[in-house]
């Protein structure tokens, strides 16, 4: 994944832009960099922030980004937001992306006699992709809308230019962007709380394609906003920071709600409920207050130092990293029948492993309840995972052990509904596989109702493959 925040301000945008880029530090392990624009033309700090925190790799660099207008950016993958001399002009631009057409789309590009630099494993940037198929348009509004209509998978967008900003939402509004003002200025972002401690309060939502441009006085649409929206429920369940919003749905709230609804389908017979740090918690919660089973904190996560586990990419040293973060409180495991809640269960290789960590502490049972449906499909529209495979998914594994062959789309949306048999098939061989003592997923028109706004507008295609 990857975030972005913008600000266009009457005075110096450096202190707003370098705190506001670092509250979307959830969404991204490997690379950061701010652009701003001043006085002096544009400058530009990009970093690796691998094992480092964003403001520790970028406060000495604050003195020499001097301007009025800034983008930054924290990215899971490349390299942003770069710096592009064109017809339209010298501009910045950062992405939030995921194109799965992208060889040929550079491949038509190409043939222009364009050419691109190759990143360390030999793909393209996708926003040096993006910059480039703007560039074969004659503004940047053609540009833009060009760009949200030919890449297959998804694409928000800030570009900096001398006179102001363009955010440019998704044309399914798989990503959002929010608007914030103030007295001195104005701001985009994608995590909607990112602007709250710097004086901005909310303007509104981007709606799904719309385009707009801003400087420090005003907001105009230039393309106004599609009628279809397929938002990833992700966002809610895993992605998002708990005090973020989208589309006027909190996700700790909605997080509340998953675990409520839950445990009105549950009979466990256990002792406590716990959260696998940090995004099971509300739906801990939430399961708790329903239950009125208590709420324990048998493990905690040591945030001053670990990163996510979604960092580094060796799947042995992600393990690694999972469990060393993790810290047991013996006294609240020793004997205790524990029902575990975490967002979702992936690979399954981290919570097989935190299962067999509470047993070792000395647990007598473990209940796991994901708080989403069995993931069964890889995500076609944002970069949740790099897997090389769907196969990795667990659900998937245990479908092909059960099939004997490689299952059909046709095949898994059978096992995507949960009053089948063959869905209950899968959930208990998943269950055997991990070593869970009872495992019962989150159904998905429940967790659909714990959103609350209209399904329709919501994209659940990990979960049924239904786009």
């Amino acid at each position: 994944m990857s975030g972005f925040f913008g600000v266009a301000s009457k005075q110096k945008c450096v202190f707003d832009l370098y705190f506001g880029t670092d509250y979307h530090s959830h969404l991204g392990t490997r690379r950061a960099g701010m652009a701003v624009y001043g006085e002096n033309g544009f400058s530009k700090s990009i970093h690796s922030i691998e094992g480092t925190p964003f403001r520790t790799k970028f406060e000495h660099d604050l003195p020499e980004l001097d301007g009025y207008y800034g983008i930054g950016c924290i990215s899971d993958y490349e390299a942003q937001p770069i710096l592009v001399r064109s017809h339209h002009g010298t501009f910045a631009i950062a992405t939030v992306s995921k194109i799965n057409n992208a060889d040929a789309l550079a491949n038509t590009i190409l043939k222009d006699n364009v050419h691109f630099f190759e990143m360390s494993n030999g793909e393209i940037n996708a926003t040096e992709l993006v910059a480039a198929i703007i560039n074969q348009k004659e503004n940047f509004i053609d540009g833009i809308r060009y760009a949200l209509e030919v890449i297959d998978g998804s694409l928000s967008m800030l570009i900096l230019t001398p006179k102001g900003i363009y955010a440019a939402r998704d044309k399914m509004g798989r990503t959002p962007i929010v608007l914030g003002k103030k007295e001195d200025g104005r701001c985009a972002t994608f995590e909607s709380y990112a602007f709250l401690n710097l004086g901005y309060e909310p303007d509104r939502e981007l709606g799904p394609g719309e385009i707009v441009f801003f400087d420090e006085n005003k907001a105009t649409t230039l393309v106004s906003p599609g009628d279809k929206m397929k938002i990833c429920t992700f966002l809610w369940v895993y992605y998002g920071y708990p005090a973020a919003t989208y589309e006027g749905v909190n996700v700790e709230q909605m997080r509340y709600n998953c675990g409520k609804l839950l445990a009105r389908r549950d009979r466990a017979d256990v002792d406590v409920v716990a959260g696998v740090p940090d995004s099971g918690t509300a739906h801990a919660v939430g399961y708790a207050n329903e239950s009125g089973v208590p709420f324990s904190r048998p493990f905690i996560k040591y945030t001053p130092t670990w990163p996510r586990s979604f960092m580094p990419t060796i799947q042995t040293k992600r393990d690694l990293i999972a469990h060393m973060k993790l810290l047991p409180v013996h006294d609240l495991i020793k004997g205790k029948r524990l029902l575990m809640i975490d967002d979702s269960i992936v690979r399954g290789t981290q919570l097989r492993e935190t299962t067999e960590f509470l047993y070792d502490c000395g647990a007598k049972e473990v209940h796991i309840r994901p708080a989403c449906p069995p993931l069964l499909f890889g995500c076609k529209y944002l970069n949740f995972s790099r897997s090389g495979s769907e196969m990795e998914l667990i659900a998937r594994r245990v479908i092909e052990e059960i099939e004997g062959v490689p299952p059909t789309k046709e095949i898994l949306q059978e096992y995507a509904d949960p009053d089948s048999e063959k869905y209950q098939k899968m959930v208990d061989g998943i269950c055997e596989k991990l070593k869970f003592t009872s495992l019962r997923f989150h159904r998905l028109d429940d967790m659909l109702e714990a959103v609350g706004i209209d399904p329709e507008k919501l994209c659940t295609y990990c979960w049924n493959g239904k786009e």
